[in-house]
Parts: C-alpha cells; structure tokens; sequence
C-alpha cells in the first residue's frame, strides 16, 4: 500500500466494521433513502414555483416573458457548472457537496420567498370599502370635478421595492440552479461505487421514480397553498375580502418555498456525516463483514488535470455528435425536453384563462393527472423495453410510432375553446371611451370585473355606469351593483354581478384534459426506448461523456429558451394590460382564439420536431444495418460507419 493511502491500526481496523455496522450512514439503503427525500424536496421547488408562476405574475404585475425569464433562470446556473462536475467525479467528498448543494438550494427557497417579506401588503385596483356609505368605485357624476384617486400609489419606497422584486426572484433561481449540480449525479455515481449489481437498478430506478413524481407534488402543494390568501400573515380573516374565483385573487405563493426551504434543510443535514468511501454492499444487499473485504474504487487518474479535461472536451464532443443517431434522438429529445419546459410552465395559467378556473384547480389538473400519465408511460416503455428484448431499430420504431400518435391527440386541443367573452370597450370592439360611462370620471387604471345583467362584461363597475351596490346582511360582500347606465335591460338600466362573465368553454375542460393526459401518455413511451438508442449506439468509452452532453443540450436548448418563448407569444395575444403608476403591468384580457392557437400551436411544432428527427434516426438505421448485410457477405461489417474485418465467422 502507497503512502499517500495509509491504513489504519490493527485495532481500529477491527473495531471499524463493528462500528459501521451500528451507524445507519455506512449503508447504501440508507443514502439511497436520504437521497430519495432529498431530490423530492429539491423537485418540489422547482414544480412549486411553475404551479404559482401565474400568481407572481398577477402579484407583481410581471409580464408572461419576463415570467418565463424567471422559470429557465435556474438553468443558467446548472449549465454553468454541470461540466465541472463531470469532470471532478470521485475526486471529492461527494455526500458532503450534495449536502452543501442542498443547504444552497435551501436558501435559494428563501430568497424567493423574501419579495413577501419586503413588499408592503398586496393592493388589489378598485378597492371598494364594504361600507354602504362608502361609494370609492362606483359611477360618481356628482363629484366630476374631482380627480377619482386609484387604489395603487406611487410613492419612491413603493416603486423601489417593486423594482428589486425581480432581480431578487432571479438570484433565488440562480441558487437553485447552482445548489442542484451536484445533487442528482454525485448522489448516482455514489450509489453506483457502493451498491450491489443486483441492487444498483432498483436503487437508481427507485431515484428515477422521485425524478418524475417529484414536480407533481410541487403543483399538488401549490394547489393547496394558493387557497389562502397572499396577506394571511398581514391580516385577519374579517378583513379579506376577495373570493378565489375574482380576478385579481393572490394566493400565498410565499407559503410553499418556506416550507420547501425547511424541507431541503432538514435533508441535507445527513450528508454531513455519510462517509467518502463506504462499504461495498454484497450481493445479498448487506454490507461487507470486515474492512479488508471492502471494494474500494481506484483513485482517480492523477493525470488528468482540470486544463486537460478543458482541452479535450471540446474533441470528445465533436466525436460524439458525428454519431447521426445519436445527434438525431437528442435532437428529438431536445423537442420534447422544450414542448415539457414550456407546458409545465404556462399549462396552469392557460387553463385558468380558457376554462376560467382557479390557480388551485389548475395544478390539481396538471399535477394530479398529466404529470402522473407521463410517469406511468415512463414506466409502460421501459417494461415493454425489457419484456420484449427489442433492439434499436425497433427502438427507434416505437419512438416514431409514438411521436406519430401524439400528433392525433394534439391535434383536437386546438378546436377546445372558445374566443374572449364580451368585454365592453375591449372585446370584440375597441372604442376609446364608453359614451355610457364618459361622465363617471372613473380611474384608467381600474379593475375589477363585473358581469351585467345582459351578459357583457365590464372592467369594473364605474365602467358600467353603476351608482349603487346592495351588501349581504353582514356586511362583509358585494351581492350585486345596481342603476347600471351602460347595461340596458327593456329599456331601463339593469344591475351588474362581481367577478367575471368567464368562459363559455367550461364545459370543454373534461375532453380537454383527456387529450391532454394521452398526449402526455403516449409521448412518455419514447423516452426510455430512446435511451436506450443512444446508449447503444455510441462507443462504450464515450457512453458517461455523450449522457453528460444529451443534458446539457437539453438545457441550453430546450430549458432555458423554451419558457421564454412561450411567454413572448402569449404576451402577443395580450388586448388589455394593467397599468400602474403610468407602466404596464401583467396581463388583464387575452384574445383567448390566439393565446390557445399560439399556445398549442408551439406543441404541435415540437412535437414535429421530434417526429421528424425520430422518423430520420429509423431511417438512418435501416439504411446502416442494410450496409452491415451487404458488407457482411463481403466478409466486413460497418462499425461507426467504418468497415471493419468480422471476426465472428469461421473460416
């Protein structure tokens, strides 16, 4: 043994395995129970933020592109990094960086919940007092002389805590991204050393397993959070007012990255006392006996330095992406890594907008059905992989098979909907002023939705002209707004109800979210038998390297542009925008015909993407193990294109 790995005493070597054996931290089960929990807590933040990306919108007047800015930021740091990490592998302590990654990821959470904490409480437009003698909100013509105040203020303290809202929401999901590098692959190829042949699957298929179901329980718990209100912590019950189904409704969004927070805090605690090295698991599943029947991995190549790794990552790159099979399935990948990105982050609020539903319910839909469908066809592929022993050709058939069905049940999401409602002065027609209503004075930047007695829709009831409202019998609700000028029923003036007309289309929620569901289904299948096309088809030296840059194009190309992009096309479908202290603000009123024709038309060009590039790697392959018959009769056979002298006949 070399100096630089002395051994320890004889007594404390035989004392060593008596003490492992006591102390849960030299077993693999548990660092792959710890490990489980921990990349829960780490998804559940990721999937938490997406569930309430449409409630941070509204809370802070964010536009859906500077949205989808905040949704990919925390690749920026993950992409960074990522290669540093292929490279360090087993060269450090590797429980000890997961922990310290967990403890970042942590404080992370915190600083995107800190915008609670530094903003004043949230001031909603039209605010009406739940005072029979207080009429702020209402059609005033007697008072026209005034100047009507709006509820939003534009006071400098204000504005600059607004302004560092964003910038601090983007350094919470730089942490993020930064504390999540070494997270899932240290925690993989730690497992990898130590567990058993046998046991290695299943512990990696039981992490994959939390990987995918991970997300879910982060719109499960935004489901459950965005029931409260924004400012449960700033006020009473009696004095929240709003109802879940108004419009400018907020719920605590803050509430789930502390909780989450606490959770990843809580779990990376036991990182710090796992081992660098542990104990080999033997085949049954238990640990070895004796330190001295320990298999302990070889030290890493001292040679290999971080410049010439550097050096040659760029050569070993190259290599890789020669490979046209391998190129075209991460191609393909790419597409379904960006039609995800962009589902996951915009799906809630699409549903809300189209089918007028609560930021709650949305995520139940997304998180409690479409994420598990797509679980379930992870799992159905790779069983199908394994029961039928099928070989890469057919591989690349199931993916364009798959693909080619998901296009069928794309296709009918885009005819489940309907156009806007009817909004006076907004929708269909734009004029500049409501006669009905010019003499109101009412504030430009109001909002708060009322649906008339004949069945338009009006920004807030000083636009419909109404001059009184009736109260519940205690107090604490607006029934309805009443001598409405701009509402005309048989020639007298008719009343207004709070809220929104909302869609026509709620009865095209079911047939849309079992599309929807199938879609995410079927689309599941190819992931595992692509996969396996790439492990298959690059050489075996280069199998670690070609995964590390299959993710790696995935989030320079698919999760970090891909949310943006979907946030700029909705933004274009935009015809009302809220304003506040002269600037625009989130969205009020979406021309709901394009926002789900530009919505949905973005899945369906990815998931052509991704037929296309799974129909040409099919293709290439046919056409490659036609060479291999033909040069087999020759005496050669193709190996990475390349002819070579078969060895396996006798001659």
């Amino acid at each position: 043994m070399t100096a630089s790995h002395p051994q320890p005493s004889t007594e404390l070597q035989r004392s060593m395995p008596l003490n492992r054996c006591k102390s849960p931290f030299y077993s693999i089960k548990f660092f792959v129970l710890c490990h489980g929990m921990l990349q829960l807590a780490q998804l559940l933040v990721s999937g938490y933020l997406k569930s309430s990306i449409s409630t941070i919108e509204r809370r802070y007047g964010f536009s859906s592109q500077k949205s989808g800015i905040l949704a990919s930021f925390n690749e920026v740091g993950n992409t960074l990094l990522i290669v540093f990490v292929s490279f360090f592998g087993s060269r450090v302590h590797r429980p000890r960086f997961i922990g310290g990654g967990a403890l970042v990821a942590s404080l992370a959470a915190l600083t995107m919940a800190m915008p609670h904490f530094i903003s004043g409480p949230y001031e909603y437009t039209d605010h009406i007092s739940q005072s029979k003698d207080d009429n702020s909100g209402l059609c005033q013509i007697e008072s026209t002389f005034q100047t009507p105040l709006s509820n939003h203020s534009c006071t400098p303290k204000d504005g600059q805590a607004q302004q560092g809202v964003f910038p601090l929401l983007l350094l919470g999901q730089l942490l993020l991204g930064i504390g999540s590098v070494p997270i899932q692959p240290f925690g993989i190829s730690y497992i990898d050393d130590y567990a058993s042949k046998r046991n290695s699957p299943l512990y990696l298929g039981i992490l994959l397993a939390v990987t995918s179901i991970g997300p879910a329980f982060g719109f499960m718990m935004g489901s459950f959070m965005l029931r409260f209100y924004v400012d449960i912590d700033k006020k009473s019950k009696v004095e929240i007012t709003l109802e879940r189904q108004d419009p400018r409704w907020v719920g605590a969004w803050w509430l789930g990255f502390v909780v989450a927070a606490s959770f990843l805090f809580l779990t990376s605690l036991p990182y710090l006392f796992f081992p660098r090295q542990m104990p080999k698991e033997k085949a049954g599943g238990d640990a070895t006996e004796n330190g001295a029947k320990e298999e302990k991995k070889p030290p890493p190549d001292q040679e290999l330095t971080l410049t010439k790794f550097l050096k040659s990552f760029p050569r070993i790159a190259l290599r890789t992406l020669r490979n046209p099979i391998y190129l075209l399935v991460v191609l393909a990948q790419v597409n379904l890594a960006a039609l995800v990105a962009g589902l996951a982050t915009f799906m809630s609020k699409f549903i809300e907008r189209q089918f007028t539903q609560t930021a709650s319910f949305s995520n139940i839909m997304i998180g409690g059905v479409s994420i598990p469908m797509a679980v379930l066809g992870i799992v159905l592929g790779g069983a199908l992989m394994r029961r039928l022993n099928i070989p890469t050709r057919g591989s690349a058939l199931i993916c364009v098979t798959a693909i080619l069905i998901c296009l069928f049940t794309a296709m009918p999401l885009l005819l489940l909907g309907c156009s806007t409602q009817r909004v006076a002065g907004i929708y269909p027609t734009q004029p500049k002023t409501l006669a009905c209503s010019s003499e109101c004075s009412c504030p430009s930047e109001a909002f708060n939705p009322v649906c008339g007695s004949d069945g338009v829709e009006f920004v807030s009831p000083c636009q419909a002209g109404c001059k009184n409202k009736i109260l519940d019998d205690n107090n604490s609700k607006v029934l309805n707004y009443t001598d409405c000028g701009c509402i005309d029923v048989n020639g007298s003036y008719g009343y207004a109800l709070p809220g929104t007309c909302g869609s026509s289309c709620k009865h095209f929620l079911l047939p849309f979210m079992v599309f929807s569901a199938l879609t995410c289904f079927i689309a599941s299948l190819s992931q595992t038998p692509s996969y396996m096309m790439i492990l298959r088809t690059v050489k075996p030296e280069d199998k670690s390297f070609a995964v590390g840059v299959q993710y790696m194009l995935f989030r320079v190309l698919a999760f970090l542009p891909t949310p943006v992009l979907y946030g700029t096309a909705i933004d274009t479908t935009c015809i009302l925008w809220g304003k506040k202290c002269e600037r625009n603000t989130s969205c009020y009123y979406y021309n709901m015909d394009l926002f789900r024709q530009r919505f949905l038309g973005l899945q369906l060009f990815f998931i052509c993407g991704a037929f296309v590039c799974f129909l040409l790697s099919f293709l290439v392959l046919r056409h490659r193990e036609g060479q291999q018959v033909q040069q087999a009769g020759q005496g050669y056979v193709m190996v990475d294109g390349e002819k070579s002298p078969d060895n396996t006949s006798c001659k």
